[in-house]
């Protein structure tokens, strides 16, 4: 695709903001960058950004090329996804994605299945957006709470996360734990810095305890599990994070609804590959010994 390379960095530009962060994107000098910019522009004869001391801004012409520059991206990531998921043999890239509290769970698991099938390279992406099973951005996703139900995408249950309540010791001694539901309120807790949070034990939190209680907020969970294990406020987190740290005591019994539910998804177009049945499998498994080893 003729001057492919500088339109790509005129969309990265324009997402980034500044050559700077362009440049490290796409691997590249930020002369380059530069260089690019100036040619695209000359050869179309239309200024693509306004630049000005805190970056570069698209014009309406340069937010026209990026938007056709995105699409064109992401049928180009969608097709070599597709591509490399084809082969018959259990080889080649493996991306997986999931939330990052299942890493002490996962990580484990896709070292067997790497022992198991050496021609895999495992990628364990835990970053907080979703990403795009249709783009061809992952080939297999594991995503709590609610059924996802994007097109294309075969969704299956894989397991429920039992999720307690813990308190440090050194917060116990402080002050005590809750005698019953109603005692919660007396106490601090740590929990998202989102008060509209959608998991299953924070609702059941916000039913019970005024949020001016949760005394720690942050975005991320280990910063809360951090702030527990301190002794800053009582919280949530799996139970069995909470279960091997001699350093906490549980609060009260874990609740049921307290859970996620936990999807295995993959995109229609890739599900069928051999690299990808054969991780299904391998977490399906690995899921019913755990389940054994727990009852």
């Amino acid at each position: 695709m003729e001057h492919w390379d500088e339109v790509r960095t005129a969309y990265q530009v324009a997402r980034q903001g500044t050559v700077s962060g362009a440049a490290e994107v796409l691997g590249v000098h930020h002369a380059t960058v530069i260089r690019h910019i100036d040619a695209l522009e000359s050869r179309l004869g239309v200024k693509l950004f306004q630049r000005h001391a805190r970056g570069y801004t698209p014009t309406e012409s340069g937010e026209d090329l990026a938007r056709v520059a995105q699409t064109t991206e992401d049928q180009l990531q969608q097709l070599v996804g597709r591509i490399r998921g084809r082969g018959a043999d259990v080889s080649g890239e493996l991306v997986v994605t999931s939330i990052i509290e299942l890493s002490d769970f996962l990580v484990p698991v896709l070292s067997g299945f790497k022992a198991e099938y050496p021609d895999v390279v495992v990628r364990y992406l835990t970053d907080t957006r979703v990403f795009r099973l249709e783009y061809g951005e992952a080939h297999v996703a594991i995503r709590a709470g609610t059924a996802p139900e994007e097109p294309d995408n075969v969704v299956q249950p894989l397991m429920k996360l039992r999720i307690g309540l813990y308190a440090a010791k050194s917060y116990v001694e402080a002050h005590g734990l809750p005698k019953d539901e109603s005692d919660l309120a007396n106490h601090m807790f740590v929990g998202n810095d989102n008060p509209d949070g959608r998991a299953p034990f924070q609702k059941w939190l916000r039913s019970r305890v005024p949020y001016d209680r949760v005394v720690f907020r942050t975005t991320d969970t280990f910063s809360m599990m951090s702030a527990v294990r301190s002794g800053a406020g009582i919280g949530f987190m799996t139970v069995d994070q909470g279960d091997s740290d001699d350093n906490l005591v549980e609060v009260m019994p874990a609740l049921d609804e307290w859970a996620a539910s936990l999807w295995l998804v993959t995109h229609v177009d890739l599900h069928r590959t051999a690299k990808v049945q054969a991780l299904l499998a391998h977490l399906k498994a690995a899921v019913k010994d755990t389940d054994g080893a727990n009852s």
